[in-house]
């Protein structure tokens, strides 16, 4: 057997094992990146929101990049409108 095909077959037995680890724990892993963004988030938009955030400069520039997301972000919280004056997503 040459070697590019050993290195594919190894390659490929990684790929199944992996999957295999990973499909019954899929909506766990999902669910915990989801509160991980939602974290991020409120870290982001917590100076609007009232909530002092020591690193408020530096997070400025992340605002054009996260804007897009604001708008599910704001109703998996349970707002109904966006609680900020600054961002008009509804």
């Amino acid at each position: 057997m040459s070697a590019v095909k050993k290195s594919y077959s190894i390659k490929r037995l990684i790929q199944m094992y992996d999957e295999m680890l990973r499909v019954p724990h899929k909506r766990e892993i999902a669910r915990e990146l989801r509160q991980e963004e939602d974290l991020f988030l409120l870290l982001i938009y917590s100076d609007m929101l009232g909530i002092p955030n020591p690193a408020f400069y530096y997070t400025l520039e992340l605002y054009p990049h996260i804007v897009e997301k604001f708008h599910d972000w704001h109703l998996r919280m349970g707002m109904e409108k966006s609680p900020l004056e600054g961002i008009r997503c509804c």
